[in-house]
Parts: structure tokens; sequence; C-alpha cells
């Protein structure tokens, strides 16, 4: 848990430093870095959902079905409906649009090849590397998303602990049927990464949290196929 441990705490640090000086930034400027942001996500995107050779099928199967799943379920608008909830519980007293922040926050850092291999890795082989790389990308991400999306990004942090801690802690017990979907949720993953680039952008509202449950059918086809 020392790799996820070194993550929190470099999104907390990044996103708070963030949150203290957005203030001061310009509008202007805010809104370059927010779309810089969302070209950075969408090519990230791309990247990982290229890997998808000889899985491609599975990849679509698991896009629609979890699609059709995450819609039945609503899981944007509990998100957003949480984020906006803890900011009512504040009283108003802090500024920004908490749960966008946390939301989009949220799925960058989970979403990811990093997050998925680097907990494996840390629960497997007790390597932390890849989730320290993970941690300094992740800390300087949080510092430009909380400059323009507010504290909603320091909440990530909680989702980051929860989810890759659950993955470091499985992995070591299901290590054999991990490995075999990987090509399955990195293909999967950037395709909502990608998604979540296009929201960022403004291009067009995908509703990338009510693809979530696309991943664990990526995987549990992987583990049937």
């Amino acid at each position: 848990m020392l790799g996820t441990a070194a993550n929190v705490v470099a999104i907390f640090a990044g996103g708070a430093m963030g949150w203290a000086t957005g203030a001061l930034l310009p509008e202007r400027l805010r809104k370059t870095l927010v779309a810089a942001m969302g070209l950075v996500v969408a090519v990230m995107g791309i990247d990982m959902a290229l890997r998808w050779e000889n899985v491609a099928l599975q990849v679509i199967f698991a896009v629609v079905v979890g699609g059709a799943l995450g819609e039945w379920l609503d899981i944007e608008r509990r998100l957003n409906r949480w984020g906006e909830k803890l900011q009512e519980v504040l009283g108003g007293r802090i500024q920004g649009d908490v749960g966008r922040g946390f939301v989009y926050a949220t799925l960058v850092y989970c979403v990811g090849p990093m997050a998925i291999l680097g907990s494996l890795e840390s629960g497997l082989h007790g390597n932390h590397d890849i989730l320290f790389a993970k941690a300094a990308i992740d800390g300087i991400m949080a510092m430009a998303f909380a400059a323009t999306l507010g504290p909603g990004v320091l909440l990530s942090g909680c989702s980051v602990l929860l989810y890759q801690g659950l993955l470091t802690i499985g992995a070591r017990y299901a290590s054999a049927a991990v490995a075999l979907a990987g090509a399955q949720l990195t293909s999967t993953g950037g395709l909502l990464i990608l998604g979540l680039g296009i929201k960022i952008l403004e291009l067009k509202d995908i509703r990338v949290a009510n693809l979530l449950p696309a991943l664990p059918v990526a995987a549990a086809l992987a583990w049937l196929m």
C-alpha cells in the first residue's frame, strides 16, 4: 500500500497548492489550462485505446454493455449529487464546482493503466515504482485541475485510496486471473479516458462515469474467453 499512499499524498499536496493559487489566475488562463489538460487526457486515452489488438470485439462489447448498465445505475448523476451534498454540508464555504472536479479527477486518476498495472505490480510483487511515477504525474495534474475546478479534485484522493487499495489487496489473492485481463482493461480504460478528454474540451457532454461498468465487464470477458 506504500505506492498508493504516496499517490494520495501527491494528489492532496498538488490539489491544495492548485486550489490556493487558482483564485490568482485570470479567467483566460484558467480556460487555457483546462483545454490543455483536456488535450493531454485525450491523447492518453487514444494511446491506451489503440492497444486493443486481438481484443477489439471484447472491448466494444464491454463498452456497450457497461454503458447500458451505467446508464441504468445512473452513476454520473449519483457522483455529482455526492459532490453537491458535500458542498452543502460545508455550508458554501468553498468555491468551485466540487462535483465536477471530483468526477473528472477521479476518472483520470483511476481509469488509466498506471492505476491498474501499478496496483497489480504493488500487490503481486511489492514493487511500487509504477505508482511512485504515477504519484508525480498525478500531483502535477492535481495542481492544474484544482486551480480551475476547485477542491473537488482533492476529494478524488479518497477515490484513489479506495480503488487502488482494493486492487492491490485483490491482486494478492487473484494473481493469475488478474494478469489475463491486462489488454482488455487498458484498451477499455483508454476509451473512457478519451471520452473524458472530449468532455473536458466541451466537444460533447459524454457521461463518462456511466461507462465505468465497462471495466469489470471487460475483465469478465477476458476470464471467460
